[in-house]
């Protein structure tokens, strides 16, 4: 069994910064690629960025230059998020895919930016 587990949402005025966390533990440590997905009220799931094993990463355009993403140990990644805007607001998902193409997805970690 697997588990996603992401941490370090909370509450930031705009031009803030949070740093987000996604630790997978259990029967598989060692994953493909690693993303980060978002996903605002009323709104659909959306890509935010990931990142492989080999450490090639990825972007959607809304977050290019300002959120990094970034790779610990085979198991542990994560986001680094600056120059926050309102519409960065939303729950932040982690998604673990093997190298098989099974997904695992978190519960997801709140992200709000209002002034």
């Amino acid at each position: 069994q697997v588990h996603i587990g992401e941490s370090g949402g909370g509450f930031v005025q705009p031009g803030g910064s949070l740093t987000l966390s996604c630790e997978a533990s259990g029967s598989i440590t060692n994953f493909y690629v690693t993303s980060w997905h978002r996903q605002a009220p009323g709104k659909e799931r959306e890509f935010v960025a990931s990142i492989t094993s080999a450490n090639y990463r990825r972007y959607a355009d809304s977050v290019s230059g300002r959120f990094t993403v970034s790779r610990e140990y085979e198991n542990v990644v994560y986001l680094q998020m600056n120059s926050l805007k309102p519409g960065d607001t939303g729950v932040y998902f982690c998604k673990m895919r093997t190298g098989t193409g099974q997904d695992y997805w978190g519960q997801g970690t709140q992200v709000t930016v209002s002034s």
